[in-house]
């Protein structure tokens, strides 16, 4: 079936999720094999000759992925790390400059800052809200990566894609979007002139908090094929591949993926609303809130606000951490994404790694991950817990 002309949730369920043709079964199989026959030397059936070069069931999802963000080209890692680790292993060289923001997840500002800053890569922190900073932060011929997180972990940071997609190919820069707290649901961002999208599969895309898994979807034209085939290479010759079954659960995911962000987005905003109005919250980080100086722009270049939030304790990071270990159904975890609820102590958990660099979170900081259960509980779970401090 040939998805391109159809709307977003029905490329969710369908693009690449052919029926088997020799059973008639309407999930394709899952394709647990580590080689494939053939049929005399170099005679390959369907291009499969070993399962870390290619597998059917990761084919699949890859079409799935492609067709969710309008891309030419996607591929599937173990992780979203692994995903990240690719892409700047095969784009960046000794001497090479990546601009990041200053709020991002702790693993990718680990990953440039400790294991490329080794090898000899720099990288300058800047909030990318600020383009006037960005176009200060760009080494003309020497900055190769521009890596936008939007919105941010976990300040909920907005910045402008098209923008900073403008800056970056007047610098002649590649242009990377995390998209993994918007999701495909919500933010397009290759339609807005970003090059190449990075996700965390394990969060919204798979959305059930059971397996592990990254993704790359590349854009079309010349130079970014030449880029996700040098990309392809090194996933095959380093090996960071999704598995078969961690491919087939993350494509179930994403057949629910459009449903499920519509009631991420709304549980969020009642409970930013919510919390908005407590004496003991200094702040509400939630773009879809009008205070949020991002509420307009994340309005034009998002279809929704998503299901995170962070917020900002009035007691500091001791109430901050009282707050964490009060709540209920919202369940003390790293991670986010999935149906049900979580809340986070960034600060120790998720960004602990970062402690002391310009993308140290402020203690008085919880995020939470607004899931999919009724609003009426997650708000009672939050007023008991507000009670609590």
């Amino acid at each position: 079936m040939n998805t391109d002309n159809r709307r977003f949730d029905t490329r969710a369920i369908h693009a690449g999720q052919q029926f088997d043709p020799t059973t008639g079964a309407v999930i394709p199989p899952i394709y647990a094999t580590s080689t494939y026959v053939q049929d005399g030397i170099g005679g390959l059936r369907g291009g499969y000759e070993y399962s870390r070069g290619g597998n059917p069931t990761r084919t699949a999802l890859e079409t799935q992925l492609a067709a969710l963000e309008g891309g030419a080209h996607a591929l599937s890692f173990a992780s979203g790390l692994a995903a990240e680790d690719a892409l700047l292993r095969t784009v960046l060289v000794p001497g090479d400059h990546v601009v990041i923001g200053n709020d991002v997840y702790g693993g990718t500002h680990r990953l440039i800052r400790r294991i490329f800053g080794d090898w000899g890569v720099r990288h300058t922190t800047v909030d990318t809200s600020d383009l006037d900073a960005v176009r200060a932060a760009i080494e003309l011929g020497t900055t190769k990566v521009l890596w936008v997180e939007t919105p941010s972990n976990p300040l909920m940071k907005i910045s402008d894609i098209a923008a900073l997609a403008e800056l970056g190919n007047e610098a002649g820069a590649l242009v990377v979007v995390d998209n993994t707290f918007a999701s495909p649901a919500l933010q397009q961002p290759l339609e807005l002139g970003a090059d190449v999208i990075v996700h965390s599969t394990t969060k919204y895309l798979g959305g059930h908090s059971d397996v592990i898994g990254g993704a790359l979807v590349f854009g079309a034209g010349d130079e970014r094929a030449e880029v996700a085939e040098r990309v392809t290479f090194t996933q095959f010759a380093a090996g960071a591949v999704s598995g078969p079954f961690d491919a087939f659960l993350t494509s179930r995911g994403i057949k629910t993926l459009g449903i499920r962000m519509q009631r991420h987005s709304q549980n969020a905003l009642a409970i930013a609303r919510r919390l908005e109005e407590h004496d003991g919250i200094e702040r509400v980080y939630y773009p879809g809130l009008e205070s949020h100086p991002g509420h307009e722009l994340a309005g034009r270049q998002m279809s929704g606000f998503g299901g995170m939030l962070s917020i900002a304790l009035t007691g500091g990071g001791e109430a901050a951490r009282r707050f964490a270990e009060s709540t209920e159904l919202f369940q003390l975890a790293e991670s986010l994404g999935g149906v049900e609820s979580l809340v986070n102590y960034p600060s120790e958990m998720t960004h602990a790694s970062v402690k002391g660099t310009e993308a140290e979170v402020p203690e008085s900081i919880v995020r939470l991950s607004v899931g999919i259960e009724d609003v009426d509980d997650l708000l009672a779970d939050i007023d008991q817990t507000l009670e609590r401090l």
